[in-house]
């Protein structure tokens, strides 16, 4: 079957929109299993197994959004010219690339900044990989839900990722433990591969022919939604990049518990309350949903047990899950129909550079400040990000 994405589109029958985007849903969780292995583990392995500070800590988690950054409107021009299927394809095929990479890694372990500079080159192309995959799977959810479920859409895709983040988190602490890093490079080109046979079955969508707008033009119509993600994914980076970090300097144990429950609270506020942006507007469920996730920041800042590192972690999950579909419709809508894949990888983008930005400068704060002092900086700057949810509103209420 053609990878084009030139084929017809899916046909759908009258029934739930669960069903009718379940396929794009699978693919996308099945993706980000290796984001979520490798979330517990990743900084314990640079920084125990290769002795590394802090700030290449950062370093090498962010390349994976530096380079996602540098690719996402490269994917959803590929999503909107040639077709969604062939985004997912790529992104796929060089996600188990970046397992290899990891592999490969381990055999410079005594040099430990060369085994670093190959796995912040994995990263990197795990990055690009995810780059391709998310936002083929935005612009086939999209297309397959129409107008009217944009957020939901949204909300829901996000919620496969998030799933897979949950489910992820304790199979990597269990693989690392049991078997080493190893098993995460295996794991990382594994999961990929039961991607691609699940996605070769599926019926690629006929990507319209209609003009397409300038990189400028789409830019320009998303800055101020991707600002206001961008400083929101501040807590997102921080609770994946250095939770696993905190808890080992306090000496707690279980610290996939926060991942876990991060995600969990994400999904479970995706499933319940997803519909929201569409019914009441993005930008006033965004507003909301921050005050929530900088509370949870605080919280881990505070904590002085696990326990409470948890909830707070739980917390931020709960609150940051509104903030990119919030964000996100009002991102589409700039942009117009037709170029959802184009408008999602450019907003996107915000995402991907405030996350390649914020593990090295939070953990250079970290060297100097100390791990919990990441989390107090994350709040404060999420925060931040409520006036632009708020001017945002004030632009809907003026132009009705």
């Amino acid at each position: 079957m053609s990878t084009s994405g030139t084929t017809r589109p899916l046909t759908t029958t009258p029934s739930s929109f669960g069903l009718t985007i379940l396929p794009v849903l699978a693919f996308t969780l099945i993706a980000f299993m290796v984001t979520g292995i490798a979330m517990p583990v990743l900084a314990l392995h640079v920084h125990e197994r290769l002795g590394m500070g802090t700030v290449m800590v950062g370093l090498v988690t962010g390349a994976q959004f530096g380079m996602a950054l540098v690719s996402r409107v490269w994917a959803g021009s590929v999503s909107d010219t040639t077709g969604a299927k062939r985004a997912v394809v790529i992104g796929m095929l060089s996600a188990v690339g970046a397992g290899l990479l990891y592999l490969v890694s381990l055999r410079f372990t005594q040099t430990p900044m060369l085994s670093a500079a190959v796995l912040l080159v994995g990263r990197a192309l795990l990055g690009a990989a995810e780059s391709f995959v998310i936002t083929g799977a935005l612009g086939w959810g999209l297309v397959l839900a129409g107008p009217k479920d944009t957020g939901k859409a949204i909300a829901w895709i996000g919620m496969a990722m998030y799933v897979a983040f949950a489910i992820g988190a304790p199979l990597g602490t269990f693989l690392y433990g049991r078997f080493g890093f190893a098993s995460i490079g295996v794991a990382t080109a594994f999961f990929p591969l039961l991607g691609l046979i699940l996605v070769a079955k599926l019926q690629g969508i006929v990507p319209p022919a209609r003009p397409r707008p300038s990189f400028v033009k789409v830019i320009g119509a998303v800055i101020l939604p991707g600002a206001g993600l961008a400083l929101a994914s501040l807590g997102f980076g921080a609770i994946t990049t250095f939770i696993s970090l905190l808890f080992a300097k306090n000496g707690w144990s279980d610290g996939w518990m926060a991942f876990t429950g991060f995600s969990g609270a994400f999904v479970i506020a995706r499933l319940f309350f997803g519909h929201l942006p569409d019914t009441f507007g993005g930008a006033r469920v965004a507003l909301v949903s921050l005050v929530v996730e900088a509370a949870g920041q605080a919280m881990i800042w505070s904590a002085p047990s696990p326990l409470l590192a948890i909830v707070g972690a739980t917390l931020t999950g709960f609150g940051y899950s509104l903030v990119y579909p919030g964000f996100g419709i009002e991102a589409v809508r700039k942009v117009g129909p037709g170029n959802g894949g184009l408008a999602m990888g450019a907003f996107t983008a915000f995402l991907d550079l405030a996350l390649g930005i914020s593990g090295p400068t939070l953990g250079w704060v970290a060297s100097g400040a100390g791990v919990p002092s990441i989390f107090l900086v994350s709040a404060v700057i999420v925060l931040c990000a409520t006036a632009v949810a708020g001017h945002l509103l004030r632009m809907r209420r003026k132009a009705i």
